[in-house]
């Protein structure tokens, strides 16, 4: 029994997360998800995938994020007709989140088109619309978790709680051939820590072959935070944003982080730990997502924790773009939610290039920033930033806490990883940028794995699995430079210079020096 193993997304990085599974039968992808980052990065979403759709027999899918799953509608167009398993919780989540991705697709390209006519670029084409991503949305299967299920010829495949958003699952796969005893491989897609009060802890079965581990946070340990901590390090946030006099804007991953949010600050606000006032939910998909939770966010017939997305008087939901301009008149005291988690794209971008500039104002960052997107930039501690092509100071406090991932740390990593031992084979790491990486492979190492069977995957490289080893594949030609997966790119360095440029010629003394600096730089340049 064999099988080809090949790493398109997610390698040497935490987005684009896309593995292809050949087997004599089959052809299998787990995830199909959007690359983010740097420009060099998402570049990968607008070309051709490196094998043909048309060829795949079925999509297993993790979870809803969009770094998961915000490819699928691009499959369905290159010709893929085949099933995409997910559960329940992820199937809905789906349904809001990939149209949501498509109306960002078409905004983006037709302010891109008009940007280009003005300057003699050609017109581009969205990655894919709003009408593609509901048109995916038939071939999505609904599986229970626990259930094997037969996904393929020679392929079954079982979902386990993994604890990171809602309906999120690692997934057990079992290769059969003949009557030889079938190879185990686990997906552990993304896990959550653990312990909290809203969410169960990630799950998984023991004794597989190969182990594909995801690694975002693999070299940092969080201390363990009860949730009346959590609540207290929110509230003493939102004191002092409170104190400055202005608004706290509130950068969220429109699932699960927002809800889990609105949650605390509700019940600080209500319950007079913290200052009361307006809280804006201003993302069209985070209102549409509240209401899954709403529907599925509570089982074994408990009390729902999210009834306050609807109940409370304090929360106000903006989803039409007027509403959300109409933010622009408060003035003092309130909160504003708005997505991406990353500031890449949606709505947040407006909220910071209003508020950015302004001293009385919090930028409050509660979760992970990839390389190179802008989110990672202000946590970085950047004075000006580019946003839409516009130079935007930096005097805005800008926060973070990290007590609401969705992400196991580096301990919860190892011990689940542990739990499912004795791992026979190799543990892939993905999902990751490379100091998380090369720390996790330490942490595993001195856990009792195999130094020599944890492999960390690199963009577009394969390997031929059997039970119990592995063997790497000629190493294939990468669509982008390996190094460059996980770092700022040129685009970056030009932003990064042209504000260094403009503060300097600020700071200049005199006209005089600063045509000597424009002059040397015309000089450097060769014109």
């Amino acid at each position: 029994m064999s099988a080809l193993l090949h790493f398109h997304g997610a390698a040497g990085c935490v987005t684009g997360s896309c593995a292809l599974l050949e087997t004599k039968e089959s052809r299998i992808l787990v995830d199909c998800g959007l690359f983010q980052g740097s420009k060099t990065l998402k570049s990968l979403n607008y070309e051709k995938f490196p094998f043909d759709p048309r060829s795949i027999d079925a999509v297993l899918l993790t979870h809803a994020h969009i770094d998961h799953s915000g490819l699928l509608p691009k499959l369905m167009i290159g010709g893929f007709k085949g099933p995409i398993f997910a559960t329940a919780g992820t199937r809905d989540l789906c349904a809001v989140m990939l149209p949501d991705a498509g109306a960002i697709q078409e905004m983006e390209v037709e302010s891109l088109n008009r940007r280009n006519e003005r300057r003699g670029g050609e017109r581009v084409e969205p990655i894919f619309t709003v009408k593609d991503a509901r048109e995916v949305m038939s071939q999505f299967r609904v599986v229970r978790l626990g259930d094997m299920v037969e996904v393929a010829e020679d392929v079954s495949a079982r979902w386990w709680h993994a604890g990171h958003i809602l309906g999120a699952a690692s997934i057990e796969v079992e290769c059969a051939e003949g009557g030889k005893a079938a190879m185990r491989l686990l997906f552990s897609g993304d896990l959550g820590p653990g312990g909290r009060d809203l969410m169960d802890d990630p799950q998984g079965p023991s004794g597989v072959d190969h182990l594909i581990l995801e690694s975002t946070y693999g070299d940092v340990e969080r201390a363990s935070v009860s949730s009346e901590e959590r609540r207290s390090i929110l509230a003493a946030e939102m004191s002092r944003a409170y104190q400055t006099g202005g608004p706290l804007l509130i950068p969220a991953f429109a699932v699960e982080r927002t809800q889990e949010l609105i949650v605390d600050l509700l019940d600080l606000m209500e319950g007079n730990k913290a200052p009361p006032g307006p809280i804006f939910l201003d993302s069209p998909l985070a209102i549409r997502a509240s209401d899954v939770f709403f529907r599925h966010g509570q089982a074994d017939g408990a009390d729902n924790p999210y009834r306050s997305l609807r109940e409370s008087r304090l929360l106000r939901f903006t989803e039409s773009v007027a509403e959300s301009r109409e933010i622009e008149r408060m003035k003092g005291w309130h909160v504003i939610i708005a997505a991406s988690g990353m500031c890449d794209a949606g709505r947040i971008r407006h909220h910071l290039k209003r508020l950015l500039w302004k001293a009385d104002a919090t930028v409050l960052i509660v979760g992970y920033q990839a390389v190179g997107t802008l989110g990672r930039f202000l946590l970085e501690g950047r004075r000006e930033v580019r946003i839409q092509g516009e130079v935007i100071k930096v005097r805005a406090a800008v926060r973070e806490i990290d007590v609401y991932s969705g992400h196991a740390d580096a301990g919860g990593l190892v011990n689940w990883a542990k739990a499912r031992g004795p791992v026979s084979g190799k543990v892939f790491l993905v999902h990751g940028e490379p100091p998380n990486q090369r720390g996790l492979s330490k942490r595993l190492a001195a856990a009792g794995f195999d130094a020599d069977n944890v492999i960390t995957a690199k963009l577009d490289e394969s390997y031929r699995l059997r039970p119990g080893g592995a063997d790497a594949g000629a190493l294939s030609e990468p669509r982008i430079a390996r190094e460059a997966v996980a770092q700022p790119d040129w685009h970056n360095a030009r932003a990064g210079f042209l504000s260094a440029l403009n503060a300097r010629l600020s700071a200049a003394k005199d006209d005089g020096e600063r045509q000597r600096i424009l002059d040397a730089l015309e000089a450097a340049l060769g014109n």
